[in-house]
């Protein structure tokens, strides 16, 4: 990917980034949305690809793997950039490289080019990861926690609908169909942020290896980070450990749902993401604390109310099964925005460096869940994976109720920690 560098576009303190207007809150949650939604929208129809392009499942299945693993890259090695440049021209360039990319998956000849296309999405797809700093930014402090919850609610809306849309574009007017209306819906996104975002001031100078070298001291400098990353990664491993195996699962006796199906229940989660905003209200007034040990302990709760579908009939577990989707993903997700709510105070000049290494932590768990969650299914059949997901959760709970809350402010907390 090539970055437009912008190091000389400061601003003066006369000039300060404009106040959040809720025209450009809603700007950002969309633009958040339809970029993470480009990581999604080869899952539901990885079927109808492998036959087209004459792939065997093994091969096509990298289609995916390469998606995340590009998404996980780009967090590690391009997010941190939001520090060190124009937060507005590097959201920018990633959102025109992203369309670039998805248009090469619609018009991909054969799978090597597909699969290059799917790592190139995940790389340019962190557009998201720059947009919720920029949101955090632009927000005042009192409502920061709200700003970023709305962000997130967009963001979430975006993995959450991705599939069921995918999936029935799809099935009416091909899978080709699917990445073109992507690049499309990516393309009037750049123009709209292109007008409605203002320049952001760089917050260090310091050359690209040094930025990148400076996040390993964030993370020993501050115990928060690391509490927030392992315990949002352990949530991880049993949100990604539901939805990876929940296809095959619907796919087996006594069900026998196809895709199309098990793409439109990504539907349950959808009230999942009205956490979002909710989340970042309470931690506003209450402490981001107290919603990650609410977020922790409802997920737990959650998964572990799945492992009594199998005493009831089909239709009784698939409503228990929905139902429980709609409570952990809204545990996990106000859990997400209550832990970027205390990573964002830390450090206000590091937020993309500190963005970066939550979701570092949280995609490790997710990677980690669905390899567990694959083999959880196929040793234990669909209890294994609620038990995974249920310890997975506990410890998440475990490590919020280990810390130590004081009683003193971001300002202090982040002295005392430096």
């Amino acid at each position: 990917m090539i970055f437009i560098p912008t190091a000389h576009d400061p601003q003066s303190p006369a000039h300060a980034v404009p106040a959040l207007s809720p025209q450009r809150l809603g700007l950002l949650a969309a633009g958040a949305g339809f970029s993470v939604a480009s990581l999604y929208y080869s899952q539901p129809i990885l079927g109808v690809l492998g036959a087209d392009l004459q792939a065997s499942a093994d091969r096509i299945g990298l289609v995916p793997t390469l998606t995340q693993l590009g998404y996980a890259l780009g967090i590690l090695l391009l997010a941190p950039l939001g520090d060190r440049l124009n937060r507005r021209r590097l959201i920018l360039t990633k959102a025109v490289a992203l369309t670039a990319a998805l248009l090469l998956s619609a018009f991909a000849p054969s799978v090597p080019w597909l699969l290059l296309a799917s790592l190139l999405i995940g790389l340019s797809a962190t557009v998201a990861q720059d947009i919720v700093p920029a949101a955090a930014t632009l927000a005042p402090e009192a409502s920061r926690g709200k700003a970023v919850g709305t962000v997130m609610t967009g963001l979430l809306l975006g993995i959450l609908l991705s599939r069921v849309v995918s999936g029935l574009l799809a099935e009416q007017l091909g899978w080709r169909t699917v990445y073109a209306a992507a690049a499309a819906s990516v393309a009037l996104l750049a123009v709209a942020l292109w007008r409605g975002l203002p320049d952001f001031a760089p917050t260090t100078q310091v050359s690209y290896t040094t930025l990148i070298a400076s996040m390993g001291r964030l993370w020993q400098r501050y115990p928060g980070l690391r509490h927030a990353a392992l315990a949002q990664g352990l949530l991880a491993v049993g949100f990604s450990a539901f939805w990876s195996t929940l296809a095959v699962m619907l796919h087996a006796e006594p069900f026998h749902l196809g895709s199309g199906a098990a793409g439109a229940f990504g539907l349950a989660g959808v009230a999942g993401a009205l956490a979002a905003p909710l989340a970042g209200r309470i931690a506003d007034r209450r402490g981001p604390e107290l919603v990650t040990r609410l977020g922790a302990g409802l997920s737990a709760l959650a998964f572990a109310s799945m492992a009594f579908a199998t005493w009831l009939p089909p239709q009784g577990q698939l409503l228990l099964i929905v139902l429980s989707a709609v409570a952990f993903d809204f545990g996990v997700q106000a859990t997400l925005v209550a832990h970027q709510t205390l990573v964002y105070g830390l450090e206000p000049a590091a937020r993309s460096r500190l963005n970066a290494l939550l979701f570092v932590g949280m995609f490790i768990g997710m990677a980690t869940g669905a390899w567990l969650g694959s083999l959880a299914l196929a040793h234990w059949g669909w209890l294994g994976v609620v038990g995974l997901a249920t310890v997975a959760a506990l410890g998440a709970l475990t490590v919020r109720l280990a810390v130590n809350v004081r009683p003193t402010s971001l300002a202090t907390a982040h002295l005392s920690q430096s």
